[in-house]
């Protein structure tokens, strides 16, 4: 069994890998092929945009499939695309090779948080969970770092080269997972939503992500194109490195059972993550390489935060409505994600970058008020 948990986790990775590896990167698409802003950070909104719908739809396809099967062939695709991708040389192409892998992401991720919540005893739930998000977590990271620093060297190429390759030896490796384990896809009808939705600790928790993630992802999106604007001097090696922030993410993700416990409970652990995140959000007004870097720490400190705890708690009480659960907070999370990577681009472009980070300052200053308003309604 850890054997099977550990190649779901590399799995994880390297879906996350091939989820963000374009983002630092965005603002060399946007000199090699000519584009404009708005075009370049659609290379993170076409892949995401299905992340958003997707999670909630995938029972009505996987009905007729093996979930190992479709997995792996889904991971088997995912890799063959990134090579495809590599190869490409033509603006529309690679974007809609992007919005295709956006379509297999989630059902590859939604494939593998369901595997970790049926192969984690009861009682380790949340930590599995946790562990969970610490391997998306270092995927994110590793996907931004490689494709920086290799870009610089050898050109954006040849990482996805190494991408594609690598998911295609997942592939094989997943031939391992066992056929026994039942992944619950299931095919949501509307009442059954709508009833999740009208549980109001889940409605909070999925509407809190989806802003909490907006303002995350506008954030990263957008500061390539501020870091390139401080200095020319700037690698995308070093803008990769900027998202090293994320590994404080991986540890808050495996101790989040003791971060509820230093705070209190779910609710105060959350709000105290909204405090940092927002904190961390300030930093930003700094116009300096060193001390952005740091507010990153921060800002994903305050993030994973929030992120580990609202997941792993939804978890815990979702019982036998897990799986329609999981989709729902995945599809709130990974919309408000979308939506970030391209909406607040207004206030950067025509208002400038401290208009931007006053932007979403305000989110996440009014989450922070509105979560304290609703804290005795949530189910702790």
């Amino acid at each position: 069994m850890k054997k099977q948990r550990l190649i779901v986790y590399i799995c994880t990775m390297l879906a996350l890998c091939s989820l963000y590896a374009a983002q630092p990167i965005q603002p060399l698409f946007e000199k090699e092929f000519s584009l404009s802003r708005f075009e370049a950070v659609m290379f993170t909104t076409a892949i995401m945009l299905p992340l958003g719908f997707a999670p909630i739809f995938y029972g009505y396809i996987l009905e007729t499939f093996s979930s190992k099967r479709f997995l792996r062939n889904a991971v088997l695709l995912l890799g063959l695309l990134e090579l495809v991708f590599a190869l490409s040389y033509d603006y529309a192409y690679l974007i809609a090779i992007r919005a295709l892998q956006g379509l297999l992401i989630p059902a590859i991720l939604t494939s593998l948080m369901s595997y970790i919540g049926f192969m984690a005893p009861k009682d380790r739930v949340q930590q599995s969970i946790g562990y969970y998000i610490g391997s998306t977590i270092l995927g994110g990271f590793l996907g931004r770092l490689l494709s920086g620093a290799i870009s610089d060297v050898f050109g954006w190429r040849l990482f996805f080269i190494l991408l594609g390759v690598a998911l295609i030896a997942v592939y094989f490796a997943l031939h391992y997972l066992s056929e026994e384990v039942k992944v619950d896809f299931v095919k949501p009808k509307l009442m059954e939503i709508l009833s999740v939705c009208r549980n109001q600790t889940f409605l909070i928790l999925f509407l809190l992500m989806f802003f909490v993630f907006f303002v995350f992802q506008a954030l990263l999106n957008f500061l390539p194109f501020q870091l390139q604007t401080l200095s020319n001097n700037v690698s995308y090696g070093k803008v990769g490195m900027m998202y090293a922030g994320y590994m404080i993410g991986f540890m808050i993700s495996i101790r989040v059972l003791w971060i509820i416990k230093l705070f209190g409970n779910e609710t105060k652990a959350i709000l105290i993550g909204l405090l940092i995140y927002l904190f961390g959000l300030q930093l930003f007004y700094i116009s300096n390489y060193t001390v952005m870097f740091l507010g990153m720490f921060v800002v994903c400190a305050g993030f994973f935060i929030i992120h580990s705890v609202a997941s792993g708690w939804m978890n815990k009480h979702a019982h036998e409505k897990r799986a329609i659960s999981n989709g729902l907070y995945l599809s709130f999370y990974y919309s408000g994600g979308t939506i970030g990577t391209f909406a607040p681009g207004v206030f950067f472009e025509y208002l400038g970058w401290n208009s931007f980070i006053i932007l979403l300052s305000c989110i996440v200053f009014i989450l922070f008020f509105l979560l304290l308003f609703f804290k005795k309604r949530l189910r702790v």
